[in-house]
């Protein structure tokens, strides 16, 4: 189930069973793009710091924002991934104050909401898809040995069957459909293995599908924005370039 809220300071209610979508628009007149945000914190709550400031920083490129603030409570994976597949028709489709560019809405997840961004980019109808995909030290992979153990079982339980496991694993899904992506992480990162990163590149990399990769040699995990980290805090530059050419910021002028 999701629910929209237009002030951008929704919350899920405990148990609700619900998800909402909290929008940061521009107050601007003309169209702009716009990214949704999907929080980590490994399917058992959601991590504020890569919420709200993610919008906001988006807010600050000229794109229109909001944060889907997923249910983390008795998962049902197919009806949490349609959330995400919701929202992102919302945006698209419901006449708003604010206009939206066709063709220009895109996904962004950090951690394990990076899991749930890169399965719903891989696993959607085409028509459904987001436009392009932004990952921040991803959750990728379910299979063992490289998969964020408590992840999957907050998401799939404690038995998954092996079927349900392989089918959730998102390197795994990626096909000639799936979006253009960006991807950052740490080579040190401790708790999701560099791995997943490499392994979604690398999936994107045998579809033909365009994507940026940028592994930084320190880091602990959950940086966001990376306030205080300077080196991996050039994913928000690199990541505003990307952005540039894919038409969703305007190109700065080179010097």
């Amino acid at each position: 189930m999701l629910h929209v809220c237009l002030d951008g300071d929704g919350a899920v209610p405990e148990n609700s069973g619900a998800s909402i979508l909290s929008l940061y628009p521009l107050p601007v007149q003309e169209a702009r793009p716009f990214i949704l945000v999907l929080p980590g914190g490994g399917y058992h709550h959601l991590a504020q710091h890569e919420g709200e400031p993610v919008a906001l920083w988006l807010n600050s490129l000229g794109i229109h924002a909001g944060v889907l603030k997923y249910r983390t409570q008795n998962i049902e994976p197919a009806s949490l991934i349609k959330d995400v597949v919701d929202a992102l028709a919302w945006v698209r489709e419901t006449p708003k104050d604010w206009s939206v560019r066709p063709g220009q809405v895109g996904l962004t997840g950090f951690s394990a909401g990076g899991h749930l961004a890169a399965i719903t980019a891989v696993t959607a109808a085409p028509a459904c898809k987001p436009d392009l995909l932004i990952l921040g030290y991803p959750v990728i992979k379910f299979e063992e040995p490289f998969a964020h153990m408590g992840s999957r079982m907050n998401m799939l339980g404690s038995s998954p069957a092996e079927a349900e496991v392989a089918a959730h694993s998102a390197e795994r899904q990626v096909n000639a459909d799936s979006p253009p992506a960006f991807i950052w992480t740490t080579a040190d990162d401790a708790s999701v293995p560099v791995e997943n990163s490499l392994k979604f590149a690398s999936a994107l990399s045998e579809a033909g599908i365009p994507f940026e990769l940028h592994i930084f040699e320190e880091g602990r995990h959950g940086l966001g924005l990376s306030a205080g980290n300077a080196e991996c805090r050039q994913w928000l530059q690199l990541c505003e370039v990307w952005l540039g050419k894919h038409h969703f910021v305007a190109k700065k002028e080179e010097v």
